[in-house]
């Protein structure tokens, strides 16, 4: 059995695009590469911590469909957000977290292709997210939690 949670709103700034699964190996490796190459990290103001967040947000309908991914970090206040950056408030709620432990990104998109398959598993498909911890920095044996919104 999962482990379930109620999590408080929290805000996070990043960069953004908008895509779909069928798209997501593309799109979503662009971004991570853009995330480190520009060096968002250091561009990110008021930052909790240094977890990196992936967040799926702004569903048009489920995961089959369009969706809007942030990458970025949980921040204390998106009163001042960069040019070039968004920032997101999320309301928090219910949610579900799994883990992926293995080599990045093939564990995490394993874990993903579990969750689409489980029928019990009732999402409200608002924000579902990754977050990239100090336990997620051996990519070769990382633990990447994976927080899924439900009803």
């Amino acid at each position: 059995m999962k482990k379930t949670m109620l999590l408080p709103p929290f805000k996070i700034i990043g960069i953004t695009i908008r895509t779909t699964n069928a798209k997501a190996m593309t799109d979503l490796g662009r971004l991570w590469e853009n995330f480190y190459k520009e060096d968002i990290l250091s561009k990110i103001p008021n930052k909790v911590s240094h977890d990196i967040y992936s967040i799926y947000t702004d569903y048009k309908s489920n995961h089959t469909d369009e969706y809007t991914c942030i990458i970025g970090c949980k921040v204390e206040s998106i009163d001042t957000i960069p040019t070039g950056l968004t920032g997101k408030e999320f309301t928090g709620g219910k949610y579900q977290l799994h883990q992926a432990k293995g080599k990045i990104p093939d564990a995490v998109v394993q874990q993903w292709q579990e969750i689409w398959q489980k029928e019990e598993l009732i999402r409200k498909y608002t924000a579902d997210f990754e977050v990239y911890s100090q336990k997620s920095q051996n990519s070769d044996d990382a633990e990447v939690d994976i927080y899924i919104a439900i009803k």
